[in-house]
């Protein structure tokens, strides 16, 4: 549901958009024509709105942050014809204070904070971009499968994981010697990637098949195939959840479609989650157990709550939402705006 501030006493919550809670307000009661304000409890609480729309490059696609640096990586996939770039962007300014060079048509991007690198599937080209945080230089290009297109880094097993399209393949990265250690075959045109460190576990969501497919980190043996999902995929790895989205892409008028809630230990689909109109990536705030879902078509974000499963709120955004990143540290949300060439910043408050 979404609820908009109004009116000159609530200025300052003009633009939020509201979920579920109580707090402290005020009402206005008429008494023989004249009106008298009395305080009251009245509905409220964690309200979400864009607070900066920050100019990036041609298409941005994925989009990662790395809290520790209070940085933002944009991947702009360009128009195709050449070489894309990354879109440096500070959290505190929200200023792009550099732009990088990289492949064809990068689409995904992924942060190792604890290595300070970047990794920046170029879809065009077959390869994967190697950024160091400090320099802001390539410092290596890795050959994958065709049409990468998802990328992970799972920082304590110092391993990337690359979702190639083309090939139905995820090839797996060393950090430490920048090489292809392993080509694993999933479903049909793979989409998204996620990592869960804690449980050694990968996921892979399938979009022509419809599935994700479960991996084993340690052995690179593909243990499941769960018949959800064909666009993002998250983890929450302390609440054992995963999250994937389901995108209507088939309906020309851009139908909604839905998000599945999956219980890790399981393989067992718990919830299927309405949201808007064609969703592909997925980001979660732990510590906050918020999900946040890019609505392509509708260009909106759905705000998920993890505790009940239920979109509490609806933020408009940019021309074609697609990727979605969240600071766990500030709750602050960043969604990749295809069509706009824009990254919105989603503030989260009372």
């Amino acid at each position: 549901m979404r609820v908009r501030g109004g009116g000159r006493g609530a200025a300052g919550f003009r633009g939020w958009w509201s979920a579920r809670g109580w707090c402290a307000g005020v009402v206005a009661v008429v008494v023989g024509g004249m009106p008298l304000v009395v305080a009251a409890h009245v509905p409220a609480a964690v309200r979400y709105r864009v607070t900066r729309t920050i100019p990036v490059g041609a298409n941005p696609q994925g989009v990662a942050v790395d809290p520790a640096a209070r940085t933002v990586y944009v991947a702009n996939a360009g128009d195709g014809a050449g070489d894309g770039t990354v879109s440096v962007i500070d959290e505190t300014t929200g200023a792009v204070t550099g732009t990088i060079p990289v492949g064809n048509q990068p689409e995904g991007v992924a942060v190792d904070s604890a290595a300070g690198t970047v990794y920046v599937a170029n879809w065009g080209g077959g390869t994967v971009s190697v950024i160091s945080e400090a320099t802001g230089a390539v410092t290596g290009t890795i050959p994958v499968g065709s049409g990468p297109r998802g990328v992970a880094a799972d920082s304590a097993a110092r391993t990337v994981y690359v979702a190639n399209q083309f090939d139905g393949t995820v090839s797996v990265i060393s950090e430490a010697t920048g090489a292809v250690t392993r080509t694993i075959r999933v479903g049909n045109l793979p989409w998204a990637v996620a990592a869960d460190p804690a449980a050694r576990t990968v996921y892979v969501a399938n979009y022509l098949d419809g599935t994700m497919s479960v991996i084993d980190a340690a052995t690179g043996a593909v243990t499941g195939t769960i018949p959800v999902g064909e666009g993002g995929v998250a983890v929450d790895s302390a609440a054992r959840t995963v999250y994937v989205a389901s995108a209507d892409f088939d309906d020309e008028e851009g139908g909604d479609g839905t998000v599945s809630v999956i219980d890790a230990a399981t393989g067992a689909v718990t919830r299927t989650i309405p949201v808007g109109s064609d969703p592909d990536q997925v980001a979660v705030d732990p510590a906050a157990r918020t999900v946040y879902v890019a609505n392509m078509d509708g260009n909106t974000v759905s705000v998920i709550d993890g505790a009940t499963s239920t979109v509490t709120a609806t933020v408009p955004v940019g021309g074609w939402p697609y990727g979605v990143a969240v600071d766990p540290g500030t709750h602050t949300v960043y969604v990749a705006n295809s069509a706009s060439n824009t990254v919105s910043v989603i503030s989260r408050g009372m």
